[in-house]
């Protein structure tokens, strides 16, 4: 029976490769670029856009933070709205300080619409970039009626009684 032996020169290769292949990935975990919290959110928002789905809701308030209320040097601009799915009520809020919104034309009480995820419905939006729930009509939708077909005068035929 052949014993391993640390003098060997294959098993100290092996060992040696080993460990040059458990340092290199550590290296690259270690010196790879982290997303940023906005570039998280922003993945989020757009994973949203792509695969929720979407419900209605209401936009309840807005609130605009200045930078002592927030923490943050540009202060923070939130929309608050609420949804139901499934008999359950959802109240969540949106940060939108990095998106192009101008909060103050959200109309409170109004309807909205929302994406959600539909496996944690917690997790929805109402603005991105390149979609917006916001309404600017209680029916944002333009209704479009059946043409009425013109009416037939019939040709007199007197009377016959």
């Amino acid at each position: 029976m052949n014993a391993l032996s640390l003098r060997d020169p294959q098993v100290l290769g092996v060992l040696a490769a080993a460990g040059i292949c458990v340092g290199g990935i550590v290296a690259v975990m270690a010196l790879r670029k982290r997303p940023s919290e906005q570039e998280l959110e922003k993945l989020r928002r757009e994973e949203l856009v792509r695969t929720g789905r979407i419900i209605d809701g209401t936009v309840i308030d807005i609130s605009d933070l200045n930078e002592e209320e927030s923490g943050r040097p540009n202060g923070m601009r939130l929309i608050l709205y609420k949804y139901d799915i499934a008999g359950v009520t959802y109240e969540c809020s949106q940060d939108v300080t990095d998106l192009d919104v101008n909060i103050y034309e959200a109309r409170l009480g109004f309807p909205c619409s929302v994406r959600y995820d539909s496996h944690r419905p917690v997790n929805s939006i109402v603005v991105a970039e390149t979609w917006t729930g916001l309404r600017q009509t209680a029916n944002s939708i333009p209704i479009r009626r059946a043409p009425r077909k013109p009416r037939v005068t019939l040709p007199y035929a007197g009377n016959r009684f």
